[in-house]
């Protein structure tokens, strides 16, 4: 008997010995094809880019996975509770493998065996670590062995914090969501810091099958899971019976985040610096290279900006009428849906859709719209209110098949079914005024001209309406808003604020054509300063400054301002013909507003790469000793500006000297209304098209033009005095309100010296028309009286002609009146 137990021994030990070879020799053959597990130690995943303000206010998140990489010491014990609570209560403790798991998980699927159930894997968060990160999916025995190798490798290589990290910045939650810190702010817009035991442990409950446990699509599963996970962090010591108790009384409380820009007013802003990061960078470190990018926005800034815009806009569309509804539903039955699913404007909080329910003499009685959550049901009791007479006047005035036509009652206007833009009327309850979305157009840029920063940036009405940037991609003819280019190259080479021209008829000839422009108010005023020139917009005289002085030194200074890339020397080009954009304008302006030097305009001041590494500064001046160790009565640091001067800056405080006058006398007067040192130009194109006002203090300089995206006429009497000029008085009114009223600084060696208005030349003790002017150094009043553009008969003269190719130039127009 002895004998035949110690046979089947030998037989079975030798049975086990070929076995284990066999299985040695199986997990060897797996072994060779592993993939390397070092590469681990090099783990950069995809993060998110995220933009901020100057403030560090968040603008906006570029992904194609929501994550941001938190590391281990940044993750609070209690988040780290829940997922081990979830997932692997023997982290610590085990080698890679946990046997215990292992072992009760191959009896429940013996037990589950021909049940269709599916499998239990038991996999440690090691083990999820070599599957996400090496390995493919497949639920397969090979995979899983190969998947229990790796994971002893890792445990050897790496530390459990370690693994843990990787664990928690790789996972998928869900809604976009991938890693801890992505999936906190996703799902509750919060820090992980700031997560509660109830929210902590639902994330925790999220990998296991994110769609399974969807806030609102399986809300009872969810929060069914989420308690399983508290009561497991109970029973593990985490947290107390009373805490999970509380915890598990809690609803889910998920409050999702929206996705693209978060910054309200900030769209357009944010818009152009992605497309500038996408160029500089490409679409992979935008979308996956977690770059930190620090913008130029000043929110205050871009709100006022978005106002004064916005309310120019809707002043001027709405004194054209009304054109109707944006569509129109049938109310008989439950309004509420079809209103739903009628596109509003996401940008324009203030306003609401809502669909008329009854028209009458007195007004509209109207159904605001619902508003929907992410589950997609409606969430807001129908709310009901009215729009008197009143406060739809504008819209008396209505148009029909392209005409304007007066109305006698609401009823003619709109009926029930039509759907409208309101606002909620201040100080009132349930009563609403009718809004509509302005047909014109314009852009608008806020810049400091020292540095180049854009501090606001206005594209349009509404981002919403229309992602197309006015301020930085609309081509528009600047019309008499690039005089001062033209004025700024005529003293910087000889001529004076009180040099004298002839305003008086020209006629231009090139080959069969003849071009004959105009004032403004076609009349001519005769013999006049440059300031008066530029002060009442004359473009009688501005041509005949620009053929005296030569068109192409017109052409190369407005290449140096940035104006244009290359201008055509044509004498309608002094006249602003030539398309350009809002910003280029702005950035020429800030060129004489800053004492002459070149500036380059930004909307970034910094980017940095996932480590924090500073990858790109806008200001690149240089300061010397500004990190010396000690006090040593050395000089005070100073930065250095090494910007290149493109203009005098005698010259340049003389332009800016006479575009003051612009605004304290002439076509920008309303501007003065602001009792600032403000310097500025109006601007107005051929048949009205364009409406632009540039203006500027010592600290920033402003711009912005009006006009219909396809171009037309703004109506007789359009001037940029008159719309564009307001818009800008109202921006100032508010971003300058309490800031001091600082003058432009006089340069060291100008001379001041009072001359005749009219004539120019130095003015008698008793002229009361004495006016104080600013001479360079080697220059003054003119001893005799000279008229530029007379004939030496004292008639006019014609000026030069063009050459053949000017003709285009000619028929376009001209350019700027005013």
């Amino acid at each position: 008997m002895i004998r035949l137990i110690g046979y089947f021994f030998g037989v079975g030990t030798a049975l086990a010995l070929l076995v284990a070879a066999g299985v040695a020799i199986y997990v060897g053959h797996l072994s060779k094809d592993l993939p390397d597990y070092e590469v681990l130690a090099k783990y950069e995943p995809p993060v998110t880019t995220r933009i901020h303000a100057s403030d560090g206010a968040l603008m906006a998140e570029y992904a194609r996975e929501r994550r941001l990489y938190l590391p281990i010491q940044a993750v609070p014990d209690r988040v780290k509770a829940a997922f081990l609570s979830a997932e692997d209560k023997n982290f610590y403790n085990h080698p890679g493998i946990d046997m215990t798991g292992l072992g009760r998980a191959i009896m429940v699927n013996l037990q589950n065996l021909g049940s269709g159930k599916r499998q239990v894997g038991a996999s440690t968060i090691t083990q999820q670590v070599a599957k996400n990160f090496l390995l493919s999916s497949d639920q397969t025995y090979e995979r899983k062995i190969k998947e229990m190798i790796l994971s002893f490798r890792i445990e050897q290589a790496y530390s459990k914090d370690r693994i843990l990290e990787l664990y928690l910045n790789e996972i998928f939650f869900g809604l976009g969501a991938y890693g801890v810190a992505g999936a906190a702010l996703t799902y509750f817009d919060k820090a992980v810091n700031e997560l509660t035991v109830s929210e902590a442990a639902y994330l925790a409950a999220l990998p296991k099958g994110p769609s399974n446990y969807h806030p609102f699509k399986h809300t009872d599963r969810a929060i069914e899971r989420r308690n399983w996970v508290i009561d497991q962090m109970v029973d593990n010591g985490y947290v107390t019976h009373e805490e999970g108790v509380t915890a598990k009384a809690e609803p889910l409380g998920v409050k999702p985040r929206r996705s693209g820009t978060y910054l309200f007013a900030g769209e357009y802003f944010t818009e152009e610096v992605r497309r500038q990061i996408s160029a500089r960078y490409g679409e992979n470190a935008l979308y996956e290279g977690g770059l930190s990018v620090r913008t130029t926005l000043d929110p205050n800034m871009q709100l006022i900006a978005r106002k004064a815009m916005q309310n120019g806009l809707m002043k001027f569309d709405t004194l054209r009428g009304y054109r109707g509804p944006v569509t129109t539903i049938d109310v008989s039955g439950d309004w509420g849906v079809p209103l739903s699913d009628v596109k509003g404007l996401d940008d324009m909080p203030e306003w609401s859709l809502a669909v008329v329910l009854d028209s009458s003499a007195s007004g509209l009685s109207i159904g605001l719209r619902p508003t929907r959550q992410i589950s997609g049901e409606l969430v807001k009791d129908r709310v009901e209110g009215t729009v008197s007479r009143e406060d739809m006047s504008f819209a008396m005035r209505h148009v029909v098949d392209g005409k304007t036509v007066k109305a006698k009652s609401p009823t003619e206007v709109l009926k029930p079914g039509d759907v409208i833009f309101v606002q909620k009327k201040e100080g009132t309850d349930g009563a609403y005024v009718l809004r509509q979305v302005p047909e014109v157009g314009g852009g608008m840029i806020a810049m400091d001209p020292h540095t180049g920063r854009v501090l606001a940036m206005v594209g349009g009405f509404s981002y919403a309406q229309s992602e197309f940037n006015r301020a930085t991609q609309a081509m528009r003819q600047p019309g008499s808003s690039f005089k001062p280019i033209v004025y700024a190259a005529a003293l910087d080479n000889g001529y004076t604020p009180a040099s004298v021209i002839m305003d008086g008829p020209i006629t231009i000839k090139s080959g069969n054509t003849t071009w004959t422009p105009k004032n403004y108010d076609g009349r001519a005023a005769g013999p006049a300063t440059l300031r008066s020139g530029i002060e009442r917009s004359r473009n009688l005289m501005t041509v005949r400054l620009a053929n005296d002085m030569g068109m192409k030194l017109v052409a190369e200074y407005a290449e140096r301002f940035g104006v244009y890339d290359r201008l055509a020397p044509y004498l309608p080009m002094a006249l602003g013909s030539g398309e350009t954009t809002v910003m280029r304008m702005v950035s020429a302006y800030s060129i004489m507003a800053n004492g002459g030097k070149s500036i380059r305009p930004t909307l970034i001041d910094r980017i940095q790469d996932r480590y924090g590494k500073t990858v790109f500064k806008q200001d690149e001046r240089g300061c010397e000793n500004c990190n010396a160790a000690e006090w040593q009565n050395q000089p005070e640091p100073e930065l250095v500006d090494n910007s290149e001067q493109v203009l005098d800056p005698m010259t340049a405080y003389q332009i800016t000297s006479m575009m003051e006058g612009v605004v304290e006398r002439g076509t920008g007067a309303t501007v003065a209304e602001l009792g600032r040192h403000i310097a500025g130009k109006t601007g107005t194109t051929n048949d009205e098209k364009d409406t632009w006002f540039i203006g500027y203090t010592p600290n920033l300089v402003v711009g912005l033009y009006m006009g219909y995206d396809q171009p037309k006429g703004l109506g007789k009497g359009a001037t940029g005095g008159g719309l564009a000029a307001p818009i800008f008085k109202d921006f100032m009114r508010v971003a300058l309100d309490g800031t001091p009223n600082v003058d432009f600084q006089v340069p060291e060696g100008m001379k001041l010296i009072a001359i005749n208005r009219k004539t120019g030349m130095r003015a008698n003790p008793d002229d009361a028309g004495a006016f104080i002017e600013a001479f360079k150094p080697g220059t003054g009043p003119a001893d005799s009286y000279w008229v530029i553009g007379m004939g030496a008969d004292g008639s006019n003269a014609s000026g030069g002609a063009l050459s053949p190719q000017a003709n285009q130039a000619i028929q376009s127009g001209g350019g700027g009146l005013y």
